[in-house]
């Protein structure tokens, strides 16, 4: 089997992709995210992931390279990592009581044969109304800041959560659904 390189060194989606059983080492991609372009979310997750993949491509031949790149988008609208409080103060009070997109694409490459099957995945995540004082209460534990929406599902986030619509995964950062169907159409089996 060919060795199996994954475009990121996210703890998260390393840890998402030792689930499925599959040997694969992680490796930085120096690829620049432009979360400017002019495309809609679904596109511009596609672009994003198929940059990281290609920016390793010449470094493995003969591997399978994965990337991903997830975002959280409200109407399309994209939100980052808030990274400062008052961003974040801002941020929750925007998906109070909203449904939020989250987004991941997904590429997957065979460096010997060229053969690429990028794709994107959304999962619609339902935020509860959230009071002044929770959203400050749920700031002071400094989760928000490093997360795209400024929320985590994974971790105290969830308590904000009334309910999902899609891949679980996909919100904490890679499609494992989707990735393992991927898989299969390059030869690649994680039940046997």
């Amino acid at each position: 089997m060919k060795q199996i390189i994954l475009a990121s060194t996210s703890p998260r989606r390393k840890e998402l992709m030792e689930k499925l059983n599959l040997k694969f080492t992680a490796v930085s991609s120096d690829y620049e995210e432009d979360m400017t372009l002019k495309l809609k979310p679904l596109q511009l997750a596609k672009t994003l992931s198929t940059g990281k993949a290609l920016a390793v491509v010449k470094k493995y031949p003969n591997h399978i390279i994965i990337a991903a790149d997830t975002f959280v988008a409200l109407n399309d609208k994209l939100l980052g990592k808030p990274h400062t409080k008052e961003t974040a103060k801002k941020m929750l009070k925007q998906i109070s009581g909203k449904a939020v997109s989250v987004i991941s694409g997904l590429t997957v490459i065979d460096t010997s044969s060229g053969r690429k099957i990028s794709q994107a995945v959304e999962t619609k995540v339902y935020i509860k109304k959230l009071s002044d004082q929770e959203i400050s209460g749920y700031i002071k534990t400094g989760e928000p800041l490093d997360k795209a929406g400024a929320f985590g599902i994974q971790e105290l986030g969830a308590v904000i959560i009334k309910k999902i619509d899609g891949d679980f995964f996909n919100v904490v950062g890679l499609p494992l659904f989707v990735l393992s169907e991927t898989l299969k159409k390059f030869g690649i089996k994680i039940l046997n």
